[in-house]
């Protein structure tokens, strides 16, 4: 139910995910009667496997603005919270939401709690690079962070960077400067914690400008700077998008030109559409839980769906699990 698109995004994602992968079955939480007459018109329209969508009613919706306390206390018999509980009980296996990001942060750690050996949960998320993509985290969760946090983020983002198949994921930290001596004090400590774990292959520091370029496969700040960087990115290409159109709209020529140029810029922008990367995991709960973009289209939420398939399908719980055991083997952190 959340989201700017509601169930118009959500269920359109939803019935092509059962089409996508044979072995999934769906839960929709939400208000049952709203989700029958927009499921029943999707079925209409396509062949759809009923069976493989079971529906569970919850009537209450936590509000966008809704503060994460007040959603954590009186929003039980949310779509949340109940999505929340049956991933707690284990009768689904992933939970995906497009909804508050904060209510469902409080819900994660007040019902999953977090991992052994992790304090806080991060959110992490692709961004598209000259190589292919690269972990940011943390996106928000955290304004905060000790470096032991930022070391735990490092062990988690590696341990989903090689459910991605990568194998030794290069990990860097995020700094204004990639001189030893640059940064906080807590990035210069993480960075020690980070290079003595032998079970992490780190990289050293990594500007801004360096984030696109791909020389690392994951990339650890605190919540604060994480956030801002997404955001300018964000920004950045929406930007460039509109002054480029601007641009081929303002005279004959320039609209002869535009069209010309079309076919590459649709390949560009298929390339970087942030559709395309959707699907933010909060790592460090005891569940898989992908938050997916308030404003993602159906094929947004159905790429933070297929984040979910593959995390469960990989153990990414385990993983991480293993990572974060290793990572206490680190003499520093002795």
């Amino acid at each position: 139910m959340g989201g700017d698109h509601g169930l118009r995004s959500s269920l359109p994602a939803a019935v092509s995910s059962i089409q996508q992968f044979p072995q999934l079955h769906i839960v929709l939480i939400g208000v049952a009667e709203l989700i029958r007459l927009e499921l029943n018109k999707l079925a209409s329209a396509q062949s759809v496997d009923l069976a493989r969508l079971e529906i569970v009613d919850a009537p209450e919706v936590v509000g966008a603005d809704e503060r994460p306390v007040s959603a954590l206390r009186y929003k039980t018999h949310s779509s949340m919270r109940i999505a929340m509980d049956m991933l707690a009980a284990r009768s689904v296996d992933a939970m995906v939401s497009a909804g508050n990001t904060g209510a469902l942060m409080a819900m994660g750690l007040f019902v999953l709690k977090t991992l052994p050996n992790i304090d806080r949960p991060a959110i992490c998320a692709p961004l598209p690079t000259r190589k292919g993509s690269t972990l940011l985290l943390d996106l928000g969760a955290n304004v905060d962070c000790s470096a032991v946090q930022l070391h735990q983020f490092a062990a988690m983002g590696s341990a989903l960077a090689t459910v991605a198949g990568i194998v030794r994921p290069r990990i860097a930290l995020l700094n204004i400067g990639e001189e030893q001596i640059k940064g906080n004090e807590q990035v210069r400590s993480a960075a020690l914690l980070i290079e003595a774990d032998r079970h992490l292959n780190y990289c050293g520091f990594i500007e801004g400008d360096k984030i696109f370029y791909g020389a690392a496969d994951v990339i650890v700040c605190d919540g604060f700077a994480g956030n801002i960087a997404l955001k300018v990115c964000e920004g950045t290409a929406n930007f460039i998008v509109d002054k480029m159109r601007a641009g081929f709209l303002r005279t004959l020529v320039m609209r002869l030109r535009g069209m010309l140029a079309k076919p590459a810029l649709q390949s560009l922008y298929a390339e970087l559409d942030p559709q395309r990367y959707n699907g933010a995991f909060l790592l460090g709960l005891q569940g898989v839980v992908v938050k997916s973009h308030g404003n993602s289209s159906a094929s947004g939420f159905q790429r933070a769906i297929e984040r979910a398939v593959v995390a469960v399908e990989q153990n990414l719980l385990d993983l991480i699990a293993r990572h974060l055991a290793q990572s206490q083997e680190s003499p520093l952190q002795k």
